[in-house]
């Protein structure tokens, strides 16, 4: 593939609508972002992508990769973000391929997240990894082998549903104590009655606790190495969070192939998403 050639980037999340024009080697271009609307959130991409397209004349765009938040269909033909109530089987794909003109590939954030982070962010020397986003819910992305894991539906990987307690608490899932139904920004705030910002010193140590549990699990299972984790939740709980989840992880993983694994933050701070809606469309090209 030619040089002078690059990906439209876009980053649908709850808060932020974000886009990029990315190079082949993970240059960000040029990028935008506006706050996500509550209502007629397309109108507010459509013209965002459009804007970003006409102020680029250094590369020329072979595709578009899209990150956006799930549950959705494979490929992300349909899509019902739980972070954009106006959305529900939405035609992402479709739609943006329409707006854009160019070939256009959807995966999930956490997925997204993955392939960023071992493209050129904390996982970048590893093989065998997952990415957590740990935000308003728990998405993660498995990496086996240096291939992204998709799963028949598209869903493989995803942490934030492993059992972690025994309180019978709801997850919005519809399951039990699940993962996600303590670690989230959605349960802590439910629990506390507050921003997870502002979460007690006893819970982020709880919910780190727990985040080393599920991982120890996910290790035994999958044969990883490194655990690389984003989202504002788990970013903001910063240090506190990360010391408890690798504590949890080495008092509880005593099975020898899983010892010397680690669990970090990101390595590409606030350009993973847009590089990991890139690396979605590169995926495919190359």
């Amino acid at each position: 593939m030619q040089e002078n050639v690059g990906v439209l980037a876009v980053d649908v999340g709850g808060t932020k609508l974000a886009a990029a024009v990315v190079a082949r080697d993970g240059t960000i271009v040029r990028r935008d972002r506006i706050p996500t609307p509550q209502r007629d959130p397309w109108s507010a991409l459509t013209t965002l992508m459009r804007r970003v397209q006409a102020a680029t004349s250094e590369l020329e765009l072979v595709a578009c990769g899209v990150a956006c938040g799930g549950p959705m269909s494979t490929g992300g033909e349909l899509v019902s973000p739980l972070h954009i109530p106006a959305w529900r089987e939405f035609p992402l794909r479709r739609s943006i391929a329409d707006a854009t003109n160019l070939p256009t590939y959807v995966d999930n954030d956490a997925k997204a997240l993955a392939l960023a982070e071992g493209w050129l962010g904390s996982a970048r020397d590893q093989s065998d990894f997952m990415a957590v986003v740990v935000g308003t819910g728990v998405g993660a992305g498995l990496v086996s082998s240096g291939r992204l894991v998709d799963g028949e539906s598209g869903n493989a990987g995803h942490i934030g549903h492993i059992v972690v307690g025994d309180e019978g608490r709801t997850c919005r899932c519809g399951g039990r104590d699940c993962l996600e139904a303590f670690i989230s920004g959605t349960a802590v705030e439910r629990e506390t009655g507050r921003s997870p910002a502002y979460a007690p010193a006893g819970l982020i140590e709880r919910n780190g606790r727990l985040f080393g549990q599920a991982v120890a699990s996910v290790a035994a299972v999958c044969d990883i190495r490194r655990v690389v984790v984003g989202g504002s939740v788990a970013l903001g709980w910063s240090a506190p969070f990360f010391e408890a989840a690798n504590r949890e992880f080495e008092a509880r993983s005593r099975i020898g192939f899983t010892r010397g694994l680690d669990i970090v933050p990101l390595g590409l701070g606030d350009r993973s998403a847009l590089i990991g809606a890139a690396a979605v469309a590169w995926r495919v090209l190359v």
